[in-house]
């Protein structure tokens, strides 16, 4: 079987010798991904506006590796801070809502980057 891996320019794929995703057959799965912005910065604003450029760098490889968002089966929301969960949940509803994939959201102490509040996974099985 082949194997197809994506890059999202994170300085951290590199560095940590990883790629934003992979696909094997059917099945792509995604890095943890926090918000970072394409110059490497990390994405301004409050949990919800970094949630939504996590999703958005998530369903960019997932696309370019041949899925949609409707392919996503799983996903792993960690967030620094439960206040976040609403808003974080709001956001992966918009992007994943419709495909309703088994979802986990958990508390951790920290991100790669200490002004992260959130860092996604998800994982897609195209039909």
């Amino acid at each position: 079987m082949e194997r197809s891996r994506v890059t999202s320019g994170s300085p951290y794929e590199a560095a940590f010798g990883f790629a934003r995703a992979v696909r094997e057959g059917n099945r792509i799965i995604v890095a943890g991904t926090g918000p970072v912005e394409p110059d490497g910065s990390t994405t301004p604003g409050g949990a919800a506006e970094q949630a939504a450029r996590v999703c958005a760098i998530i369903l960019a490889a997932i696309e370019e590796l041949g899925g949609t968002a409707a392919d996503v089966v799983r996903t792993r929301m960690l967030l620094t801070d439960p206040a976040d969960q609403d808003a974080v949940g709001a956001v992966h509803a918009r992007f994943f809502g419709p495909a309703r994939p088994a979802a986990t959201m958990a508390g951790v102490a920290w991100l790669c980057r200490p002004e992260w509040k959130v860092e996604i996974e998800a994982e897609a099985v195209i039909a």
